[in-house]
């Protein structure tokens, strides 16, 4: 079923490492009011990306339990919080999804 994430933030974080992927995720879930937009496993790597969606203030306290968590079990690749995604930024966030 396909969501509506109009006008939310979005959370990305990589991590080199799958299982930390689901402890950073599970965590952030707990932390903050955010929804799981996607995880998505690099297929020539061990790890994944994942996208959270939310206010920008339950992102944003959502990133920063992932990342902590994550720090210990694995690399922290890349992450960035995008407040107000446009419309052209939400088409490319949704063509990477189970690519």
């Amino acid at each position: 079923m396909a969501e509506n994430y109009n006008g939310m933030a979005v959370g990305v974080f990589e991590l080199d490492n799958l299982v930390a992927c689901f402890v950073a995720l599970d965590a952030a879930s707990k932390a903050a009011n955010v929804k799981i937009q996607s995880v998505e496993r690099n297929r020539l790597k061990s790890g994944a990306c994942v996208k959270i969606r939310g206010s920008v203030s339950d992102v944003t306290a959502a990133m920063e339990v992932a990342l902590e968590t994550a720090k210990p079990l694995a690399k922290i690749v890349s992450h960035t919080i995008i407040a107000s995604p446009t419309s052209d930024t939400e088409t490319a966030l949704k063509m990477t999804i189970n690519k």
